[in-house]
């Protein structure tokens, strides 16, 4: 296999860890939704969405997508228009460490999920 196809089967199997990472977030009291898509000219982006009770989306994301010479990984949580969570955006010249950052990322926005959803669902019912 060229350089090429091992690149994009490494992009594949990083797609199809972030994707079952954030699909697997679930809360009993709330309902979500897993998506992914394509962004122009080369980006994917993965994640969960979850409609809280009161009609607020939450978003828990990751991206990479390829620019230039370079490999740019973003992730983060957002609730509607506020920012719970924004990791710093990661460029580096090659696809194993975008892979490799990618692979970190979603991590460090599932991490938190059940803690931000209680927390969120929390300050619902005090109001």
């Amino acid at each position: 296999m060229d350089s090429e196809s091992l690149a994009a089967a490494g992009l594949l199997e990083a797609l199809s860890r972030a994707s079952e990472i954030l699909a697997e977030l679930r809360h009993p009291f709330v309902r979500s939704e897993h998506f992914s898509f394509f962004f122009p000219p080369a980006g994917v982006r993965v994640g969960t969405t979850f409609m809280l009770p009161d009609g607020r989306e939450v978003r828990f994301e990751v991206s990479i997508a390829a620019s230039g010479k370079a490999f740019h990984v973003e992730g983060g949580i957002q609730a509607e228009e506020e920012t719970l969570l924004e990791l710093p955006r990661r460029s580096v010249p090659d696809i194993e460490t975008g892979l490799a950052a990618f692979d970190d990322y979603a991590g460090e926005v599932a991490a938190p999920a059940e803690r931000l959803i209680e927390q969120l669902l929390e300050e619902l019912s005090d109001n």
